[in-house]
């Protein structure tokens, strides 16, 4: 397939719980990973802020807690400084970033890739 490669899923993910019955909860995420040279940082910022804007969640560049905003997290999924966590209403709903060439490896891409992932169980 030509590149890019865009990847987007709407799906549980299973977590560990100690406070359920069964040991686990189901969490809804969104998840996207954009392929391509160069890895697409900006197009990944841009997909979140397009879900963000038709959830009626405003921007915040003064990190307003009433609104959305980034803020640099480090992750070891991700590059140094190419990494930002998603904070809405004050509360870390996800991450995005330019995966490391070890996480790139492991999953047998050879090609950069961005990829974000967004808890959306807060907007059911």
């Amino acid at each position: 397939m030509p590149l890019p490669h865009k990847l987007l899923e709407v799906s549980d993910v299973v977590l560990r719980d100690d406070k359920m019955e069964v040991g686990a909860r189901n969490n809804h995420r969104l998840c996207a990973v954009y392929a391509n040279k160069p890895a697409g940082f900006e197009i990944i910022h841009g997909l979140v802020d397009r879900i963000l804007l038709l959830l009626e969640v405003p921007w915040s560049p003064s990190k307003d807690k009433s609104q959305y905003y980034l803020r640099t997290a480090d992750d070891p999924t991700f590059f140094p400084q190419r990494c930002a966590e998603i904070v809405c209403y004050g509360e870390v709903i996800g991450k995005m970033g330019v995966l490391q060439p070890d996480v790139l490896s492991k999953f047998e891409l050879n090609i950069s890739c961005s990829a974000m992932s967004i808890n959306i169980e807060p907007f059911l």
